[in-house]
């Protein structure tokens, strides 16, 4: 379901460090974060999220995050900006 969110997002951003800066400016209505990314490259931007109450939903590949997103290579974050 998730990936199809994804795929379907007019506006969104791929990656963690453009997810956090659209976090930080309040842009974003909800994450998708991918399981089998590394916990530690996620922690401020599941912060930041938590923090400002905004949803995450869990998907369980980074490669099929990225396929959704139409990119080549595994994404570990998608933010979907409001």
């Amino acid at each position: 379901m998730s990936y199809e969110k994804v795929a379907q997002a007019t506006n969104k951003v791929i990656g963690t460090k453009q997810t956090v800066k659209a976090l930080e400016h309040q842009q974003v209505k909800e994450l998708i974060v991918a399981e089998d990314a590394d916990r530690h490259v996620l922690d401020k931007a599941l912060q930041i999220a938590s923090d400002s109450q905004v949803g995450i939903s869990w998907v369980d590949s980074m490669k099929k995050l990225g396929k959704a997103c139409g990119i080549d290579v595994g994404a570990a974050i998608v933010a979907i900006k409001k």
